[in-house]
């Protein structure tokens, strides 16, 4: 799939830093790829943290992913550190 602009949103935002959610049905593999994220590259900074829930009609995961460059229109985001991976009851 591809990136979409409606499921991204703002949490918080200060102090030139802003805290993002964003869920899609897409995987960790291609959210975090380069490029992916480009279409708002205006919006998004280096330093910005994005919640994420990921591939939700599959196996879903939920993590951060940190916005490590954004130049000449091309975002990159670091890979998924996932977060809640284990439950043992």
């Amino acid at each position: 799939m591809a990136f979409k602009s409606k499921d991204l949103s703002v949490l918080a935002y200060a102090n030139g830093f802003t805290l993002w959610h964003y869920t899609t049905a897409d995987l960790a593999t291609d959210v975090d790829t380069a490029g992916y994220f480009s279409t708002v590259s205006d919006m998004l900074r280096v330093g910005d943290m994005i919640m994420s829930n990921i591939d939700t009609d599959g196996t879903p995961q939920a993590g951060i992913l940190l916005v490590a460059s954004n130049s000449g229109g091309t975002v990159d985001v670091a890979n998924l550190t996932q977060v809640g991976a284990s439950n043992s009851d």
